[in-house]
């Protein structure tokens, strides 16, 4: 059963802007050690925020009880498939909605990253 869905997207050229002011202070303000692989590429980095902010709208709570831009990590599985993994007050939300698997879809087209985030309660874990 799906608990929790979201979608965002995220102007690729923005994030270039940003990246040529802010740098290092955006990804160390904005992401786990190791989340992003290329830095000082705005498609890619777009495309991370785009996950988290999804994640936000998915979980229910924007940045808003406490749930903040590191405690969304976005993971690559062995296959490349791009994953989730929740820290901190955003993993208490992923419990209190019982949710037990994350997926989440990233694209990037016309200037945009576009990323989808659902939440599943599969009936694994209780609640």
């Amino acid at each position: 059963m799906i608990v929790g869905l979201g979608i965002d997207a995220v102007g690729i050229e923005r994030i270039r802007r940003l990246l040529e002011r802010h740098g290092e202070r955006l990804v160390a303000r904005c992401f786990a050690t190791g989340e992003v692989r290329r830095p000082r590429d705005a498609q890619h980095v777009a495309g991370l925020l785009a996950a988290k902010e999804a994640a936000f709208k998915a979980l229910g709570t924007g940045w808003s009880d406490g749930v903040s831009w590191r405690q969304v990590v976005v993971t690559r599985e062995t296959n490349g498939q791009p994953g989730l993994r929740f820290e901190g007050a955003a993993a208490s939300r992923a419990v209190a909605l019982g949710a037990d698997r994350q997926l989440v879809s990233i694209t990037h087209d016309g200037g945009l990253a576009v990323a989808v985030v659902i939440l599943e309660n599969t009936g694994v874990l209780q609640h």
